[in-house]
């Protein structure tokens, strides 16, 4: 009798690996790009800049990224994933190679801003969503949750160091260093084995050959059978402007707090390493807070899950708004633990859901498509947030707009009956 023990090892290991590097990728590329929070007051004090300009590298950094996620999914769905990471990777590790030889703010929004955007979108969750939709049928919501915590662990790891090093060598050198990380990375693309990565899990395969997709069945119920929505035919859907509009409030609600919430503490007297600390455990909580997320998401109604994390996020929000007026370490606390636990904890949810209404030939281009609403949120909200303070001298008017946008992503999720009830009519 014939055992499948010897060929179960690999077919366990090959999903694992693919997450694992997936992981890797989100941690490298959007935990540099937001430890920009870190980097805010040395560039103010260097360039003699206010608020709103050094912010605004941020917002085009950030619609780069949305219209770079578009890109990314074109780049995947005809030319596959390895041209996706060698373009990001190098455009990383050409901008923060250049940025410390910056001189002039349109020189920041071209190389950090334009290029660093672009090449974060390229290695980010457009292609690990296609990835992980071909290597997991099952725990699908768990895998994206895990390779999503990927954005808190960068953050985590890299804002704290990134703070170190600039205390250490200045902020020119720090950039140097991660630019020296994504030469790294991209020497190991160039050796993977991306036709065997490409083709996904072993039980897909059919006589050594992947077989194209025949058929899918969209909901739950429904009986029509397609290829999958084109992106041209997923615009005249309400789902996708849904998910569009989910993935921009968010990111108004999130990057109006998150990118000033250094510059904010040392306003409130914090010295820089305990802000940026306080940056990274954020961080640390948003890779719990996701891991929690895709679990509650494969088991409860996930606009339930998405409303506990909107009133989390709206909680923590407020604490961190309270502190101007009373300063202490509980409301610091709470912001700690409600802002970390819900930060990134829409993104397992919308991930899962958009790879079973749209699964098929145009998944990748059309979540790269949706995700400009992320890159333009995160733009308003960073750009709103800066120019705020420098009209009053306070964040409360940005606190307000993100608490009007965390309700405006929330209603997303009740108000289209497609999102609520997981199901494409």
């Amino acid at each position: 009798m014939k055992s499948n023990t010897p060929r179960s090892q690999p077919r366990a290991l090959g999903p694992l690996a693919v997450l694992a590097f997936c992981l890797m990728m989100i941690a490298a590329s959007r935990g540099m790009g937001e430890t920009y929070g870190v980097f805010l007051l040395p560039l103010t004090e260097s360039y003699d800049w206010n608020r709103a300009s050094v912010t605004s590298v941020f917002s085009v950094y950030m619609v780069s990224f949305g219209f770079g996620s578009l890109l990314s999914g074109l780049v995947f769905d005809r030319l596959g994933p390895r041209f996706n990471y060698i373009i990001g990777l190098s455009l990383l590790a050409g901008c923060y190679g250049f940025a410390g030889h910056l001189k002039s703010l349109f020189s920041f929004y071209l190389v950090l801003g334009i290029c660093g955007g672009i090449g974060s979108a390229m290695v980010g969750i457009v292609p690990t969503q296609s990835l992980i939709a071909r290597w997991f049928k099952q725990r699908r919501a768990t895998a994206l949750s895990i390779a999503y915590s990927g954005q808190g662990i960068g953050v985590m790891l890299l804002a704290p160091a990134a703070q170190i090093a600039i205390d250490a060598h200045g902020w020119e050198a720090s950039y140097k260093l991660a630019s020296y990380g994504f030469i790294g990375c991209l020497i190991m693309i160039l050796i993977m084995p991306w036709k065997r990565i490409s083709s996904g899990a072993p039980h897909h395969e059919e006589n050594g050959q992947v077989p194209k997709i025949k058929s899918l069945e969209l909901g739950k119920a429904g009986s029509q059978k397609t290829l999958g929505l084109s992106l041209r035919e997923a615009i005249f859907r309400p789902e996708f402007w849904g998910f569009f509009t989910i993935f921009g409030a968010s990111a108004v609600a999130v990057f109006g707090v998150s990118l000033q919430t250094v510059a904010y503490l040392i306003d409130q007297g914090f010295d820089p390493v305990s802000a940026a600390f306080v940056f990274g455990l954020i961080g640390m909580l948003t890779i719990l807070g996701i891991a929690i997320t895709g679990i509650l998401a494969e088991r409860f109604p996930r606009h339930i899950i998405a409303t506990a994390s909107y009133t989390l996020t709206a909680v923590g929000i407020v604490a961190l708004a309270c502190l101007q007026f009373y300063q202490n370490w509980i409301l610091l606390i709470v912001f700690i633990i409600c802002f970390g636990l819900s930060a990134g904890a829409r993104g397992p949810i919308i991930t899962a859901q958009m790879a079973e209404l749209f699964a098929g030939r145009g998944l990748a281009s059309i979540f790269g498509a949706t995700s400009i609403g992320n890159g333009c949120g995160a733009a308003t909200g960073a750009f709103l947030a800066g120019y705020s303070y420098d009209l009053t001298g306070s964040y409360s008017a940005g606190f307000g707009i993100s608490l009007l946008f965390v309700c405006i992503g929330l209603s997303m999720f009740w108000a289209i009956p497609g999102i609520r009830h997981n199901r494409i009519s």
